[in-house]
């Protein structure tokens, strides 16, 4: 996208986006009091429910992970969507139309982008809604040889594309789409004779984006009297980047973000055959090689930047196809921070395969036996070459040297020099010297390399890290009556309290952030501009704040007002209080001898305290 989304339009969605509902479509949430509901976390395993959700303030936070933001960044950590692409999503959830400024997409664009993917939502069913006729038989026939049975196909959207010239095409243009419209979304080519169905007489896989719309298709040779390529891709349109797509990412996401690992396989099939024997992290790529744009897709979903314990799994095949996938995969090796490993199936079988000959378990076993990466191309290199001869031990360590001396971690690079000095029969320093030796890199490789290690987040502040003194709680409660609900504790008894002394250094923090913030009580972004504020140490110490339950029984409106302002009156009572013993303690020490203008001073501020403390008891 060229341009941004106008700011007021991102204002607008995030006002008129029900946060209850987004979250309720992945989270079953209860009501846990005043104003809030409560789930279990979607994205950590948990038992007992610690995920808030406060439809007031548009806002989410769990108490268990940390985890928070509005809906926006709520999509964007669920579905690993971009921030345009989130906000995207919630306006066509809402029907509002955004603008966008430098000559990003607009209007047109937007309803350009909405009807192909439309078109692509309908030709998938049509698809599966072929698969059970007869004219599919060829297609059910493929599917239960490898183990696959009607349920897989439902599960993955399997379908079949009619050996017709135009059976896709006249039903998309019943449902009022142009050919042009057809043409742009790579559902149709053109001939001498005009346009005609791109897939016919195929079994089709839909590929979907990470928000589970369709974006292209993937269609498989059956029929003996078709002269196309064994499998057969949507080509580059306006939604579909074949560099950017994985099969199979749509199901495995939450699962790869969740266990910080992805299994990249080489077909539809075999990502079908991993999900069902319970490899659920399984994907593949769309009729291209595993690549850079791959990489960073696959970077964001597994939060590979921050994380560098994760792990991708690739499988490849025995032969030459699968060799030189390989080698590709190693090539940009260096731009993960998550370990790389390979797994081989038993007789050189494919998931699919090994799935089908030997069972679920068999699936299981080949990727429990995984090997790293570097071992895997070391062993390579190795294989290349006759060990028995001189010639062959020099040529194989030419080769393989400079992938040991590649290892970025240095607690493993020494491992690896012994393991390949004993391979080779060779001394150790006959391994480093080869590995000391001046090799011409490839860009990708020195781009890899460039680019910083990942720093390691520091562990935010917490509310349960605080005392629970009953200092502490009073102010802890009375800040979150004044963040959760300030429009019913009122704007002059909140300005007092910024006033008031507090014990906790912390939570005094919070405090001068609602002071700096008196002008945008309760309005838009309150809880933003009080975030921001405080700053970011003390940023989840506002977040807590904002998502605990109230400490109110019930949810009786005129009952939580009461509670609120006498909560927030406790805290300035207690200012005013210590304002009293001062000038209390002040006056003993003034009687003798003292001043009597600053007595009658002294006297006057203490009436003074004491009738502030009658006004506020009486509100």
């Amino acid at each position: 996208m060229a341009g941004r989304i106008r700011a007021s339009d991102i204002d607008e969605v995030r006002a008129r986006t029900d946060i209850a509902a987004v979250v309720g479509d992945h989270v079953a949430l209860k009501s846990a009091g005043v104003g809030s509901l409560k789930g279990l976390c979607p994205f950590h395993d948990e038992r007992s429910p610690s995920f808030t959700v406060r439809p007031g303030v548009g806002r989410y936070h769990c108490f268990g992970c940390g985890e928070d933001g509005d809906a926006i960044a709520f999509l964007m950590r669920l579905d690993h969507l971009t921030f345009p692409d989130a906000v995207e999503s919630l306006a066509q959830r809402i029907g509002y139309s955004l603008t966008y400024e430098d000559g990003g997409r607009g209007g047109e664009e937007t309803a350009n982008r909405v009807r192909l993917l439309e078109a692509n939502r309908l030709a998938a069913e049509f698809f599966t809604s072929q698969l059970p006729t007869a004219q599919a038989a060829p297609g059910q026939r493929f599917l239960m040889e490898r183990g696959f049975d009607e349920q897989a196909a439902d599960r993955f959207g399997v379908g079949w594309a009619p050996k017709s010239w135009d059976a896709l095409t006249k039903h998309l243009r019943g449902h009022g789409f142009s050919d042009q419209e057809l043409s742009t979304a790579g559902l149709v080519s053109s001939g001498d004779r005009g346009i005609y169905d791109r897939f016919r007489g195929r079994l089709t896989w839909p590929i979907r984006d990470l928000t589970g719309a369709v974006v292209g298709f993937g269609a498989r040779r059956l029929l003996e009297d078709d002269q196309g390529p064994k499998y057969l891709n949507t080509p580059e349109t306006p939604v579909y980047h074949k560099s950017q797509v994985l099969y199979g990412l749509d199901l495995a996401k939450r699962d790869m973000s969740r266990e910080h690992r992805a299994v990249v396989v080489e077909g539809y099939t075999d990502v079908m055959a991993c999900h069902l024997a319970g490899v659920t992290t399984a994907i593949a790529t769309c009729g291209t090689a595993f690549g850079v744009e791959h990489i960073k897709v696959l970077r964001r979903v597994l939060g590979d930047s921050t994380d560098a314990h994760g792990e991708i799994v690739f499988t490849f095949d025995p032969d030459a196809a699968g060799q030189k996938a390989a080698v590709r995969a190693f090539a940009e090796e260096q731009r993960f921070s998550a370990r790389t490993f390979v797994a081989v199936g038993v007789d050189g079988l494919d998931p699919c395969d090994l799935r089908a000959q030997r069972g679920d378990e068999a699936v299981q076993a080949m990727l429990d036996a995984k090997r790293p990466m570097f071992e895997y191309m070391i062993r390579r290199a190795l294989d290349q070459h006759d060990l028995d001869t001189v010639e062959g031990r020099a040529a194989a360590l030419r080769e393989a040297a400079p992938i040991v001396a590649e290892i970025r971690d240095p607690q493993v690079r020494p491992g690896y020099a012994r393991e390949l000095a004993r391979w080779l029969g060779l001394d150790l320093a006959e391994v480093q010297r080869a590995m000391r030796a001046p090799r011409r890199e490839q860009p990708e490789q020195r781009r890899g390399r460039e680019e910083p290690a990942p720093e390691p987040r520091r562990p935010p502040a917490s509310l349960r890290s605080l005392p629970d003194d009953p200092a502490t709680r009073l102010e802890r409660e009375a800040l979150m009556m004044i963040v959760q609900v300030p429009h019913l504790v009122g704007g002059e008894l909140i300005h007092r309290a910024t006033g008031a002394g507090f014990h906790n250094g912390t939570l005094a923090v919070v405090r001068d952030a609602i002071g700096s913030q008196l002008g945008a009580l309760g309005g838009a972004g309150w809880l933003e501009r009080l975030t921001e504020e405080a700053g970011e140490q003390v940023a989840p110490i506002v977040q807590e704040l904002a998502f605990l339950p109230l400490p109110v029984v019930g949810d009786d409106a005129e009952r939580l007002t009461r509670t609120a302002r006498a909560t927030v009156a406790a805290l300035v009572d207690r200012h005013l209080l210590r304002q009293k013993a001062d000038l209390v303690r002040q006056l003993q020490r003034s009687e003798a001898g003292a001043d009597p203008a600053r007595l009658r001073e002294l006297r006057q501020r203490l009436v003074g305290v004491e009738a502030d403390r009658r006004v506020l008891r009486g509100a």
